[in-house]
C-alpha cells in the first residue's frame, strides 16, 4: 500500500515551500493539485504524474468524488502520492475531510502543514493580523461556502482583525453585515490579489465604498478588514505605490 500527503504548497510564492513539502514533492509519483497551485511549484514534482483537481463551480461534489477515487486509486498502486492544496490543506481546504476518507479506506496519510495565504499574504505586504494597541485578535473566515449567508456575523463584531478567503464575489454582502452588527462603516480594508507573486495587486479601502459597490477586485484576493491595514503605509512604504486607494 502506498501513502498520501496532504500538502501545503502555501500562498504562491515556491520560496514560502516547507523544505518537507520540497523533499516529498521531489520523489513523489502522483500529484493530486488544486487549480491554485502555481506552475513554479508543479516544476517541483519532476517525476509525477501531475493531475488537476481545481474545483469548478456547481460541479464541486463531483470532482472531489473524482479527487478521492484517484488518491486511493494510486494509493493502492504503492505510488507515493501527494495531495497539494494552495495555503493550508487544514484551512478551507476540505484537508480534514480528505484525511479521514482516506483512513476509513485503509490508506497511510501524513499532513505537511503549509504557509496560509490567511496568515503570509496580508503580512508580506505590511499588514500584521496583530500589533500590540491596535489589535490583540483576529479570525479567518470563509468568504463562500455551503449556507453562507447564515453566518452569525455578530460574533465576528468586536474581533479586532477579520480575514476572509475567497470573498471576492460576496465582497458586498460581507461588508454590509459587518456593518450592521456594529463595525465602522469607516474601518480600514484592504484587498490582496494574487498574493506573495509577480501579479500582487492591493487596494485600500473602507467598509463603506465596499458594501457601496464601488470596489473593483479580481479573485484570488484576501481582504483584511481592520485598523491593522493603516500600518501598510508605515511598515511597507516602497509597495505602496502600486496600492489603488478609494
Amino acid at each position: 500500500m502506498g501513502k498520501v500527503y496532504l500538502i501545503g504548497a502555501g500562498p504562491g510564492d515556491p520560496e514560502l515551500l516547507t523544505v518537507k513539502a520540497l523533499r516529498i514533492l521531489e520523489r513523489a509519483q502522483v500529484v493530486v493539485h488544486d487549480r491554485l497551485v502555481s506552475r513554479e511549484i508543479l516544476r517541483l514534482a519532476p517525476h509525477a504524474t501531475l493531475i488537476d483537481g481545481g474545483k469548478r463551480r456547481g460541479e464541486q461534489a463531483q470532482i472531489q468524488d473524482y479527487i478521492n477515487q484517484t488518491l486511493i486509486r494510486h494509493a493502492r498502486l504503492c505510488h507515493t502520492v501527494v495531495r497539494l492544496k494552495a495555503g493550508d490543506p487544514m484551512v478551507f481546504g476540505r484537508g480534514a475531510e480528505e484525511w479521514e476518507f482516506l483512513l476509513a479506506h485503509g490508506i497511510d496519510v501524513e499532513v505537511v502543514p503549509g504557509v496560509s495565504s490567511a496568515l503570509a499574504v496580508p503580512a508580506l505586504c505590511g499588514i500584521p493580523l496583530t500589533c500590540r494597541g491596535i489589535a490583540a485578535s483576529f479570525a479567518v473566515i470563509a468568504g463562500h461556502r455551503e449556507q453562507f449567508m447564515r453566518t452569525e456575523w455578530p460574533q465576528y463584531a468586536h474581533i479586532d482583525t477579520l480575514v476572509v478567503l475567497m470573498g471576492v464575489e460576496n465582497r458586498e454582502y460581507i461588508a454590509e453585515s459587518l456593518i450592521r452588527t456594529g463595525r465602522s462603516p469607516l474601518q480600514s480594508v484592504a484587498f490582496i490579489e494574487n498574493g506573495t507573486t509577480e501579479r500582487e495587486r492591493v487596494v485600500e479601502t473602507n467598509l463603506s465604498a465596499v458594501a457601496a459597490g464601488l470596489v473593483e477586485v479580481q479573485p484570488p484576493a484576501v481582504l483584511v478588514i481592520g485598523e491593522v491595514v493603516r500600518l501598510r503605509s508605515i511598515l511597507a512604504p516602497a509597495r505602496t505605490i502600486g496600492a489603488e486607494a478609494l
